[in-house]
C-alpha cells in the first residue's frame, strides 16, 4: 500500500501542562502535582499523528524567535514532518490543567500562529480553525480533497470534503460533504448529505489526559480515508486512536503509531 501524502495547514504550541486532582472552580486557587512542557498546537498534533500512522506529511504553521520554538517543534522534527514556517513573534503556548480523571482546561495563546500566512498546496490538505480564515479558505480551494477539524468552532464560509467536529461543535458548524461527529466516551458517527452512514463506539479505557484525543481521531480518520478503509473501519480505528491517546499523559507524547494502534485495534475489535 502506497502511504498517502497529507498537509497539515495549522497551529505550533508549546503546552505547559499542571496535574491537579480535581479542576479548579472559579476563583480558587489548587496546588499542582506536577507541572511538565510538551510539543502542542492542534496542527503539530495531528501533523505528527499522521506521521507516526505512516502518511508522507508536510506541515505549515509558524512559531516565534524565542526559546519556546525549538520545543515546540521536537515532536514535528522527531515523526519526519517537512517543515515549511514563518517565524515571527511569539510561539504560541496553551495553558493546561488535566485532573485525575482525565478531564482538562485548556487556555491558548495564539502568538505567532496569527502569523501563518496562505501557501501554495496541493493533493490532501487537513485544516483546523487555530489559524486565520484567509489561511484556511486559500487551502480548500488549492486541495484535491480538504478535511477541516473545525476546532475551536466558529463559522466558516465553506464546505469541505470531510468535516470533524465534536457535538457542541456541530452546533456552530455542520456543513460537509462527509461529517464526523465525536461523542467522547460514546464513541463517533458518520453522515453523508444529513444521514448516517457509519456509527462506533469508543473502546473503554481507564483515561489520563484526554488533550490530544480528537486530534489522534482526526489524523486517523484522515490517513485511513486516504489509504481507501471502508467508513465504517475507517470511523472505528479513529475511535481507536483518540481512546489510545487520552491513556497517556501529553499532546504529542500520546499520539499512537502505527504499530500501536494496529495492535490495541486488534485487541479490542479483532481486526
Amino acid at each position: 500500500m502506497t502511504a498517502p501524502t497529507l498537509t497539515v495547514v495549522g497551529s505550533i504550541n508549546l503546552d505547559l501542562v499542571a496535574r491537579v486532582e480535581r479542576l479548579p472552580r472559579a476563583g480558587e486557587t489548587l496546588t499542582a502535582a506536577a507541572f511538565e512542557r510538551f510539543p502542542g498546537g492542534k496542527g503539530a498534533n495531528q501533523a505528527v499523528a499522521a506521521a507516526r500512522l505512516g502518511a508522507h506529511v508536510r506541515m505549515i504553521g509558524a512559531v516565534g524567535d524565542d526559546a519556546f520554538a525549538e520545543e515546540a517543534l521536537a515532536g514535528l522534527v522527531a515523526a519526519g514532518v517537512l517543515l515549511e514556517l514563518e517565524r515571527e513573534g511569539e510561539t504560541g503556548s496553551a495553558l493546561i490543567l488535566v485532573d485525575d480523571a482525565g478531564e482538562n482546561q485548556i487556555v491558548v495563546v495564539p502568538g505567532a500562529n496569527a502569523a501563518v500566512r496562505p501557501r501554495t498546496v496541493s493533493d490532501a490538505v487537513l485544516c483546523q480553525l487555530e489559524v486565520a480564515d484567509e489561511v484556511v479558505e486559500a487551502a480548500a480551494a488549492q486541495a484535491s480533497f480538504f478535511a477541516l477539524n473545525a476546532a475551536p468552532a466558529r463559522p466558516v464560509n465553506l464546505e469541505p470534503d470531510l468535516l470533524i467536529v465534536n457535538e457542541l461543535e456541530h452546533e456552530v458548524v455542520s456543513a460537509g460533504k462527509l461529517v464526523a461527529v465525536t461523542r467522547g466516551a460514546k464513541g463517533a458517527a458518520l453522515y453523508e448529505g444529513g444521514a448516517l452512514v457509519a456509527e462506533s463506539l469508543a473502546p473503554e479505557i481507564d483515561a489520563v489526559d484526554g488533550t490530544a484525543a480528537g486530534d489522534a481521531f482526526a489524523a486517523s480518520l484522515v490517513v485511513s480515508l486516504l489509504e481507501g478503509m471502508e467508513r465504517g473501519a475507517a470511523l472505528r480505528r479513529a475511535c481507536a486512536a483518540g481512546a489510545l491517546a487520552a491513556t497517556r499523559l501529553g499532546a504529542q507524547t500520546s499520539l499512537p503509531t502505527r504499530a500501536d494502534l494496529d495492535a490495541f485495534c486488534t485487541a479490542w475489535i479483532g481486526a
